[in-house]
């Protein structure tokens, strides 16, 4: 699917899996302008509006800016839609355009609205946010001094961006907390490493911190370079590490997850309006990693594209999940750019594990529950959030509490002081 132009007009939709204010692009089609389906009510709809406008523009108090109030009211009317469908002004989509390129200037928080409040669901690894000390569930109260009650996710990623060295006061409530502290920060270049990898003797373990533009490439050589490492045996096994991935690109996505099928399965299917289906990727021939043990590892942090990638491999098999319940975002965006710069992120269908299990709202259940399974903000808490659908989750793999059987420990991995990541390579060493 590409790019095509409409009565003069060129507009363009990108599907996206990301969670909350940081998203993933990827190619469709879309349009910009026109009336849908339009009927006497509609236009006496508009009609209405245009006389609240014009009454607005010519008798408020004060002077009005025309464009603030079109933006607004856009605002307003998306709003009463699901979390993740947003009417983005032109600077705000420009900064979201540059998310996908994996570098921006700011703080590193990712956010999601929950009830009244905006919540942080993750500091981004190695960023002005976690080395504050900004953590998990923490309230985001003020930025620089201004209340965020009523500011919706792309207005306070706006705030937290900015000029690299730049100071930013943020008050944070948090459990604990007798009231807001106030946390300081430098803005710094966030450069989000899709991944790293690393050896541990001859099981590799490979960390996906999104999945941008270059996440699969990156994933491929990652991979031969371990393979290098390991010497001629090759990898052993590997620890997929989905933990605190917001999701991202749907097409990286299912290149992840089909480094690891074989050729000709399902990957994810979506689904429109009707429940018709929409679209179904399947996984190629070509590339394919050797058939050694797999676990993925996730959380209450993994959503989206994660979600697409851990579902896929536990359906098929061809990996053991372990972890905590996942976010469960099943629901699928198409971003489309507006002829005035702006952007609509629009939700157009949810998708669906090869299995046919639905996401939203559920998550992935693991194999193995590792860690603290409650907790964190997830899909069901965001306002406005889709309900999920249990019948199209009776296909959920059981879950066994605690640590799988069979674990072996050796030197390598009781260095290791992430409980998690222990338990995964113990499994894997074990096979």
């Amino acid at each position: 699917m590409g790019k095509r132009g409409l009565g003069g007009r060129r507009a363009r939709g990108l599907l996206l899996l990301g969670m909350a204010c940081v998203a993933g692009l990827a190619r469709a089609e879309g349009r910009d302008g026109g009336v849908a389906e339009g009927g006497p009510d509609t236009y006496a709809q508009l009609e209405l509006f245009a006389r609240v406008l014009s009454y607005v523009e010519n008798n408020y108090v004060d002077e009005v800016d025309r464009g603030a109030l079109i933006h607004g009211a856009l605002r307003g009317m998306v709003d009463t839609l699901d979390p993740h469908t947003v009417y983005m002004p032109p600077e705000v989509f420009r900064e979201l355009k540059a998310d996908s390129a994996g570098e921006f200037g700011g703080l590193g928080l990712e956010l999601a609205r929950k009830e009244e409040s905006l919540v942080v669901v993750t500091p981004l690894d190695d960023s002005p946010a976690a080395r504050a000390g900004v953590k998990p569930g923490d309230v985001l109260v003020s930025i620089d001094g201004e209340s965020t009650q009523g500011m919706d996710v792309s207005r306070a990623a706006q705030r937290l961006r900015g000029r690299p060295g730049e100071k930013v006061r943020l008050g944070l409530m948090r459990q604990g907390f007798a009231e807001p502290r106030e946390f300081q920060l430098v803005r710094d270049i966030i450069r989000v490493a899709a991944l790293e990898g690393r050896l541990f003797g001859r099981i590799g373990h490979v960390r996906i911190r999104n999945f941008h533009e270059r996440t699969d490439a990156q994933l491929q050589r990652t991979l031969e370079r371990l393979r290098a490492e390991a010497g001629g045996a090759g990898l052993a096994g590997l620890v997929l590490d989905l933990r605190n991935n917001p999701g991202g690109l749907l097409d990286q996505a299912v290149a992840v997850a089909d480094r690891f099928l074989a050729g000709g399965l399902t990957v994810v299917t979506t689904r429109g309006r009707g429940s018709k289906p929409q679209a179904v990727y399947r996984s190629r021939e070509r590339d394919t990693e050797p058939p050694y043990p797999l676990v993925v590892l996730v959380n209450a942090g993994s959503a989206s594209a994660s979600e697409i990638v851990a579902g896929a491999l536990q359906d098929h098999r061809r990996a053991v999940v372990m972890g905590a319940q996942t976010f469960g975002k099943g629901s699928v965006q198409t971003l489309i750019e507006l002829q005035d710069g702006s952007g609509l992120k629009l939700t157009v269908s949810r998708y669906y594990t090869p299995s046919g299990r639905s996401i939203q709202e559920l998550g992935i259940t693991p194999d193995f529950a590792l860690g603290e399974g409650k907790g964190g903000t997830r899909e069901r808490d965001l306002r406005r959030h889709f309900p999920g659908e249990p019948e199209a989750g009776a296909h959920s793999m059981p879950t066994d509490s605690g640590p799988p059987p069979g674990l072996r420990p050796s030197p390598v991995s009781d260095a290791v002081e992430d409980p998690e990541l222990k338990a995964a390579l113990e499994y894997l060493q074990g096979r």
